[in-house]
């Protein structure tokens, strides 16, 4: 999920769709019409960001908040248990737990607490914003935060255990000065755009670079050294490294690992975080579209519909292998990576890696 630290910088501004005043009114009456809609499908019936639309709403449940966001960030722990909630357009990672270990600097950083577990991008974190408002019979409050074009990068939501006395602290202390309900929103480039067509791709070059690889974050710098996105890396590494499997693999992996009490990492990437979850899955279920893990601390939901391509992709390291299953999308974004759980220093498990290994192939179209 490291593409999503390499954005390039977003273009010129877009104009506002609607007036504030206008785009809240018209926020207000769709969501009397449709209270199940989530406010990122309100913004996308409006014809908005989503950050737009927060944004509309200052002065009316929502506080704009000014940074540095490294030292909001820093100042989380303070809060206590909370929920975080990160996402892409396929993909929802929930997590409960406390802030901790919060290792950040001009640009990027970490989060480490079991629990929490975070790869942070501050490049992204354009707009912040302290939301409270009702859903389903209950108040909800919520610290939320978006990139450039409105998109939104992470979430925190306040729980039972949360010190109310430490978020409204964080709230006043980080309040901005104006509280403009305007948002100016920017275009963003695709993180990796596809520079070079197959044929021109140096594939004796990208194999021996993905071979030399010691950690699986040097696999960011052989993309961009080689001009090929993600997607395009595993279509053309072949099958020493990465093999497309059915669409179907990350049930069978979430119901496999449930069943057997095989712990698994999980990531979810926006374009200013990654988060991950580690340990056991239990509860998997299917709601229409949707592939779901609900467990007490971490929830996972993902459009199973959105799913065009599933890859085992392997990565060398000094301790072995490292194995992953790997989602995208049909525009080639990544959704989900799923890994088995694993510390640095330490072999892969073997029962991961048979599970990997023992997913059915795609099938050939016809």
């Amino acid at each position: 999920m490291d593409d999503t630290a390499m954005l390039n910088e977003p273009a010129a501004p877009k104009a506002q769709a609607m007036p504030p005043l206008q785009l809240q009114q018209a926020w207000q009456r769709l969501r009397e019409s449709e209270p199940n809609l989530r406010a990122r499908d309100l913004a996308e019936r409006l014809g908005v960001s989503e950050g737009e639309l927060v944004a509309s709403r200052c002065g009316d449940g929502v506080i704009r908040l000014d940074g540095p966001w490294a030292d909001l960030i820093r100042a989380l722990p303070a809060l206590g248990r909370v929920m975080i909630l990160t996402r892409n357009d396929s993909c929802v990672h929930e997590k409960k737990g406390c802030f901790d270990h919060v290792d950040l600097g001009p640009a990027m950083g970490v989060v480490l607490n079991g629990a929490i577990d975070l790869r942070v991008f501050l490049t992204h974190w354009k707009s912040g914003f302290a939301v409270r408002e009702a859903s389903h019979g209950r108040q909800l409050q919520s610290l939320q935060f978006f990139d450039g074009d409105g998109r939104a990068v992470h979430k925190v939501y306040r729980t039972d255990d949360t010190d109310a006395a430490a978020w409204n602290s964080l709230v006043g202390g980080f309040a901005a000065a104006v509280q403009s309900p305007l948002l100016e929103v920017r275009s963003v480039a695709d993180p990796l755009p596809r520079l070079l067509h197959d044929d021109a791709v140096a594939l004796d070059s990208l194999r021996a670079g993905w071979r030399a690889m010691r950690d699986p974050h040097d696999f960011y710098a052989l993309l961009k050294r080689h001009k090929v996105t993600r997607a395009q890396a595993l279509r053309l590494v072949g099958p020493e490294f990465a093999r497309p499997v059915g669409k179907g693999a990350i049930r069978t992996v979430l119901h496999v690992a449930a069943t057997d009490g095989l712990p698994i990492m999980v990531f979810t990437g926006s374009p200013g975080v990654v988060q991950i979850h580690t340990g056991p899955v239990r509860n998997v279920r299917t709601v229409g579209p949707w592939l779901n893990v609900l467990d007490e601390d971490f929830n996972l939901h993902l459009r199973e519909d959105h799913v065009a391509e599933s890859w085992v992709v392997k990565k060398p390291t000094p301790d072995g292998a490292v194995t992953s299953l790997e989602l995208y999308d049909a525009q080639g974004g990544q959704i989900v990576q799923v890994f088995g759980e694993r510390k640095p220093g330490v072999p892969e498990r073997d029962d991961w890696r048979a599970l990997a290994d023992g997913l059915p192939a795609a099938e050939v179209a016809a």
